[in-house]
């Protein structure tokens, strides 16, 4: 009763004011500005602030009727988030007890505030087991701090010296946790750059797997632990080491089986995802598909994860010429009912790989009849060939990898003329457009293209090809998920594809 009265007293004196969220009554009364934003903004339709402005007042966007609605939008979606409801099945326990200990401890630092220090301690207590059950250092520290300072006011000598060791046992936890924080991130910070400027990432990467390895053997710490596999899985991959890479995400998901604890939706899918990475580089199908059909049953179908994870499906599938099961992968993403909603970017990536299927269909069905079966007569090929392709400078693959298409398309017409048109466009991206050091694969291929516009198609005539042919497998394909490093057939089995139409 103690706890009840010093609430009310401050619920009395301070008075709520009227509690504007995004539930689920508020959302069926549509007739309001704010619904209308809400409802658009989950449709996609804006972009920027000029969209939004345009959209519900017809005005710019710094006309006041829209700053004050965008001001007050805010306010109450992010008083939403105080009310939202975690007990969904596809959240972990481990995350939901985050989420009820951050916002609770944000209740005792109210309390605290208005001296309701008794009720303060009480709630406290509470995280406080929570906490030490899943070890969030973070909070065990916070809330340590906070009951050994109630400790002291009730001259409470015992329970002072248990929060006292709680209190230097998790910061020294907490602070190793930063540390391997650090580590990552400075893997992370330098992961994506060019073969040639992660050349110093890979000579300090060892240190930091050294450093992780002795901080988890420290400390049983699940953040430690986590950064520490993570970290291991980058060093692999850098080295192409795939099989080491598989070695460690598996080490890695055992931990999370014997800790259950520990579970992290997000964690698990980023190492079933490095896995899929490589099977994919592996061009291991069969364990691929095996590994694939396991991990979707753990993702929310439709959602980011699953749609990212059904590309690494697509691309293994075509890299090792398993087509019938890539044309069921694509279709089995491309007809959910949630495609639609993915950015407008990431749905055209999904249309390059249609084009690519479509010419697969064309190219091979006279020898595999089943592959004709998936014909579809939506796609016309002379309204593809006839596209000009011009994507924006963010999306510049995109371009050259549809005008590789067409001119995979003109092989199979012997319209060598317009070959040559697209050969000299895609000549001009490697000259001007593409960086060496981002594209070296993709500029070899491109001056074998050249080579055999050349040779005026005429294999026998075909010059400096092992040079530049050399050049691209020395350097193996390498997908991290950059758009840069996108290869929907490997380069080297398009060129060698290309050369065995033409004898054909």
């Amino acid at each position: 009763m103690k706890n009840l009265i010093e609430i009310s007293k401050i619920v009395t004196k301070k008075k709520v004011r009227k509690i504007e969220i995004f539930d689920d009554h508020s959302l069926k009364h549509k007739n309001s500005k704010f619904n209308e934003f809400y409802a658009a903004l989950m449709a996609g339709k804006f972009k920027n602030d000029r969209d939004a402005s345009n959209f519900l007042y017809g005005c710019s966007p710094t006309d006041d009727k829209y700053r004050q609605l965008k001001s007050r939008f805010r306010k109450r979606l992010l008083n939403t988030l105080f009310f939202l409801d975690v007990n969904l099945p596809s959240t972990s326990n481990y995350d939901r007890a985050y989420y009820s200990v951050n916002k609770d401890w944000t209740l005792v630092k109210i309390l605290l505030s208005n001296n309701a220090n008794h009720t303060a301690a009480s709630l406290a207590r509470q995280i406080l087991t929570t906490s030490l059950k899943f070890k969030f250092a973070d909070v065990i520290v916070n809330c340590s701090r906070i009951l050994r300072r109630y400790a002291a006011s009730q001259d409470d000598e015992k329970n002072y010296e248990v929060y006292d060791q709680y209190s230097k046992q998790y910061q020294n936890v907490l602070d190793a946790e930063i540390r391997s924080e650090e580590l990552y991130q400075r893997v992370v910070m330098n992961y994506h750059k060019s073969h040639s400027k992660t050349a110093d990432l890979l000579e300090k990467i060892d240190t930091y797997c050294d450093a992780l390895v002795g901080l988890s053997e420290i400390y049983d710490s699940p953040i430690v632990i986590y950064n520490m596999y993570l970290v291991w899985t980058y060093r692999y991959e850098m080295l192409h080491d795939f099989n080491a890479m598989l070695e460690v995400c598996s080490k890695a998901e055992n931990y999370i089986k014997e800790n259950p604890q520990y579970y992290q939706s997000d964690k698990l899918a980023t190492f079933q995802m490095k896995k899929m990475s490589a099977y994919l580089h592996l061009r291991d199908w069969k364990n691929g598909k095996i590994n694939a059909e396991k991990c979707l049953q753990s993702f929310p179908e439709g959602s980011e994860t699953w749609f990212l994870f059904m590309e690494y499906y697509l691309l293994l599938a075509l890299h090792t010429d398993n087509f019938i099961n890539a044309l069921a992968i694509f279709k089995r993403a491309s007809t959910h009912s949630k495609f639609k909603k993915l950015s407008a970017n990431y749905r055209e990536k999904w249309k390059i790989y249609d084009i690519y299927l479509n010419y697969i269909i064309e190219s091979m069905g006279e020898s595999n009849p089943v592959l004709l079966t998936q014909r579809r007569k939506s796609f016309r090929i002379s309204r593809f060939l006839n596209d000009p392709i011009l994507y924006p400078k963010d999306q510049r693959i995109y371009t050259v990898h549809m005008v590789v298409a067409q001119i995979l398309f003109f092989v199979e017409k012997k319209g060598y003329n317009a070959i040559t048109e697209r050969v000299d466009r895609l000549k001009s991206y490697a000259n001007r457009q593409l960086k060496k050091e981002e594209y070296h694969r993709l500029i070899q291929f491109i001056r074998l293209l050249q080579q055999l516009a050349k040779a005026d198609y005429q294999i026998d005539n075909l010059s400096n090809v092992s040079k530049y042919y050399n050049r691209l497998i020395e350097t193996p394909f390498l997908y991290r998920g950059l758009n840069a490093e996108l290869e929907i057939l490997p380069y080297e089995k398009l060129w060698n594809l290309i050369l065995s139409r033409l004898k054909a």
